[in-house]
């Protein structure tokens, strides 16, 4: 009983230290965003364009493949249900509602914490190990200002922008299985789209991307930083970031999702 409560209050204290050391890094980002003093404009411009490129531009052909095949199977779905209501006419708002406001910022999150999110956090790390960052700071740069903050603004604006990009493939793959299987013509589709879309739709899809990029990069490029020591450490900390992630795009989901219905 000893031993359980013993591990029990280490578990407690790992969670309040790795809670503190969050909040610390999330004050420092703000003290470098605001400080004149640090990395040149142009160094900084360069890396948040590098960032975009293998986070949005490079994520297209996975990001549009998933979402056709999410959009065409979400209605083979409803199809097999809703003819024996006489509800064909609702695909419109079975769309909006589970792609565009639902599924396409969360699977867009997904895609961008498997590809760009381990990588950050593998890059940082490995910078760490090899003491890059000491080199940095050595030369007057704010590691936090050259390597972190552009990623931040380049991760967010990628997923805020992969999410509209996702949520337009799935409705192309509705549309065409609508067509083969309903011969829907595209001017009832649109007309159906349009009238189940309201501006909270997309205002929510816009905002869910908005802090699941913030969310994401924040969590991916602290725990990079987190590596001490040893190379050892750094698959451990991109796992880490893995698994904080999607439970922080999980709570802030439910947060939003219950804000907006009730």
């Amino acid at each position: 009983m000893a031993r359980y409560f013993d591990s029990l209050g280490r578990w407690v204290l790992n969670r309040i230290e790795n809670s503190l050391d969050f909040c610390a890094y999330i004050t420092r980002i703000f003290r470098s965003l605001f400080r004149k003093k640090g990395a040149s404009l142009e160094s900084g411009i360069t890396v948040l364009f590098k960032q975009v490129l293998f986070t949005g531009v490079q994520a297209l052909p996975v990001i549009a493949l998933v979402a056709l095949a999410l959009g065409a199977i979400a209605i083979v779905q409803s199809l097999t249900q809703l003819p024996r209501f006489g509800g064909e006419a609702f695909v419109g708002k079975i769309l909006i509602t589970v792609i565009v406001r639902e599924l396409g910022p969360i699977l867009t999150g997904f895609i961008v914490i498997g590809r760009s999110g381990t990588a950050i956090t593998t890059e940082i790390g490995n910078m760490v190990v090899q003491h890059e960052i000491e080199a940095l700071e050595s030369m007057g740069i704010d590691p936090i200002r050259y390597l972190a903050i552009p990623r931040i603004f380049g991760v967010t604006a990628s997923l805020v922008a992969l999410n509209i990009y996702f949520d337009v493939f799935a409705l192309i793959g509705g549309f065409l299985v609508s067509k083969m299987v309903l011969f829907t013509s595209l001017s009832i589709f649109l007309r159906q789209l349009i009238a189940a879309m309201v501006i909270s739709d997309v205002t929510v899809s816009i905002l869910k991307g908005l802090i699941f990029g913030i969310l994401i990069s924040l969590i991916c490029t602290f725990r990079g930083f987190a590596v001490r020591v040893s190379s050892t450490e750094v698959p451990q900390q991109a796992s880490k970031a893995v698994v904080g992630s999607i439970t922080a795009l999980f709570i802030a989901d439910g947060i939003i999702t219950f804000i907006y219905y009730f």
